[in-house]
């Protein structure tokens, strides 16, 4: 199975609202103790886990573009989870979808655009923008070090519950504890 987290590339983006999804495949690769790895001429970082069965993987395409490394990633049978940002949720509150569509989501879109909607979708909740501030420069901000904290929760959580699916463990148990997670 292929886990996407998605993200934008480079320093400037680290710590961003986001990048969640990088946050949270770099937990699961620091947890199975690999590093993610850029291969010449890929567009993106990636890592085996679990005996070479599943494999972390960064976009480094921006995040409007993240589906375009699908074509040199996944094939036909291939199973996909896909780990963002959500707006919709506030700081540091999880969901987990076996499918679905964008939500509005332009990573999303693009991994659709390029994969379909059968994938697991797993969201980590930013928040919306306060007054006068645009969705932009929302996801392009960093938290505050309160929702910080509570994203740091969550990103650990996420990570916990792919690393269960991807053990096989009982999905409605899993569905059940992530989407009920409160940081």
């Amino acid at each position: 199975m292929f886990v996407f987290g998605l993200g934008n590339p480079g320093p400037e983006y680290d710590g961003t609202r986001h990048n969640v999804g990088f946050m949270t495949v770099e937990k699961m690769a620091a947890q199975k103790e690999v590093k993610l790895k850029k291969r010449c001429l890929r567009s993106f970082k990636s890592a085996r886990i679990n005996d070479g069965n599943d494999i972390l993987v960064e976009p480094l395409t921006y995040m409007n573009r993240s589906g375009e490394i699908i074509p040199s990633c996944l094939h036909e049978g291939d199973k996909l989870i896909v780990i963002c940002d959500q707006m919709d949720l506030p700081p540091g509150k999880l969901r987990i979808r076996l499918k679905g569509g964008s939500a509005g989501h332009n990573g999303l879109k693009s991994i659709i655009e390029y994969w379909g909607e059968d994938f697991i979708h797993v969201y980590i909740g930013i928040g919306h923008p306060e007054e006068g501030i645009t969705v932009p420069d929302h996801v392009l901000s960093r938290f505050s070090p309160s929702d910080a904290l509570l994203v740091d929760k969550a990103t650990d959580m996420a990570a916990e519950a792919v690393l269960d699916i991807l053990e096989g463990k009982p999905i409605n148990e899993i569905l059940q504890k992530a989407n009920s997670f409160h940081p």
